[in-house]
C-alpha cells in the first residue's frame, strides 16, 4: 500500500499501449456501454447514476491534490485547476448533479476531445499500473468522456450550432487571463505560453506563438467532428420534413 502512493514509485513504469493501458481503455469502453442501459430507467435511478459519477470525479480530484501535497509535488505553477481537463472535472461533476446545459456544451465539445487525447497518450512516466497515479489519470479523464456521453445518450442532451460558437468564444476569452497569469507566476496552463519541456505532440508544430494557431485549428476540427453526427441528423430530419410537405401539397393539388 505504501508503494501504491509512493512519490518515487519503484514498480513498473507506464508502458504506452501496454497491457495495463489497453485494459484501462477497454474498462472505460465497457463502462460506457453499461451506462447506456439506463436510458430507459426512471429519473430517480438516473439521478443516482449522475450523483455516483459526480462524487467519484470530485473524490478522485481531491485525492489527486492530496497526494501531490503529501509527496511534495503541489505547486501553484502546476496544480491550480486551470487546465481544461482539471476545470472540467469540477464543473463536469456539477453538470451531472444540476443537469446544467451550458456546462454540458463544454463537456461534450471540449471535454471529449481533450480527455480522449489524455487517455490515448497519458503523461504518466514512472507511474505505471498499479500506482495511484495510474488509476487517478484514467478515472478523471475517463469519467469526463463518460459524463458527456451519459448526458447525451441517457439524458437526451445534445449540442447545437450555437453551442459550437459559444464554446469557441468562451474558450478563446478564457485563454487571455490564463496567459497573463502564466506570465505572472511562471506557469504554463493550457500550454499557451510555451511548449512543455517534456516530449509532446506540440513538438511537431512550429514555435510559439504560431503553434497556438495550430492548436486552435485542431480544436475547431475536433469540435466540428463531435458536432457532425447531430448536423447530419438535423439535415436528414429537414429533408424528411421537406419531402413530407411536398407530398401533402401534391395530395392537395389533386
Amino acid at each position: 500500500m505504501e508503494n501504491f502512493f509512493a512519490g518515487e514509485y519503484s514498480g513498473p513504469a507506464f508502458q504506452f499501449l501496454g497491457t495495463a493501458h489497453l485494459g484501462a481503455l477497454l474498462a472505460l469502453i465497457l463502462l460506457n456501454l453499461y451506462l447506456v442501459r439506463f436510458k430507459k430507467a426512471d429519473e430517480k435511478t438516473r439521478s443516482g447514476v449522475r450523483w455516483t459519477l459526480a462524487l467519484i470525479l470530485w473524490a478522485n480530484e481531491i485525492a489527486w491534490h492530496a497526494w501531490n501535497y503529501a509527496v511534495g509535488k503541489w505547486t501553484i505553477q502546476t496544480m491550480l485547476p486551470l487546465h481544461l481537463c482539471s476545470l472540467l472535472v469540477w464543473f463536469g461533476a456539477l453538470m451531472l448533479v444540476t443537469k446544467n446545459y451550458h456546462i454540458y456544451e463544454f463537456m461534450y465539445l471540449m471535454g471529449i476531445g481533450g480527455a480522449i487525447q489524455a487517455l490515448a497518450t497519458p503523461d504518466l512516466g514512472i507511474y505505471g499500473f498499479p500506482h495511484f497515479r495510474f488509476f487517478q489519470t484514467f478515472i478523471s479523464h475517463g469519467l469526463i468522456v463518460t459524463s458527456a456521453i451519459y448526458m447525451t445518450v441517457v439524458e437526451g442532451f445534445r449540442p447545437t450550432w450555437k453551442s459550437v460558437w459559444r464554446v469557441a468564444f468562451w474558450m478563446n476569452l478564457y485563454m487571455i487571463p490564463v496567459f497573463f497569469l502564466n506570465r505572472a507566476i511562471g506557469s504554463n496552463y493550457l500550454m499557451i505560453n510555451h511548449k512543455p519541456p517534456t516530449a509532446s505532440l506540440l513538438d511537431l508544430l512550429p514555435d510559439w506563438p504560431v503553434y497556438i494557431l495550430y492548436m486552435e485549428a485542431i480544436g475547431l476540427v475536433t469540435v466540428l467532428l463531435l458536432y457532425l453526427p447531430f448536423a447530419v441528423r438535423d439535415w436528414r430530419a429537414k429533408v424528411k420534413e421537406s419531402r413530407a410537405n411536398s407530398s401533402r401539397l401534391e395530395g392537395l393539388s389533386k
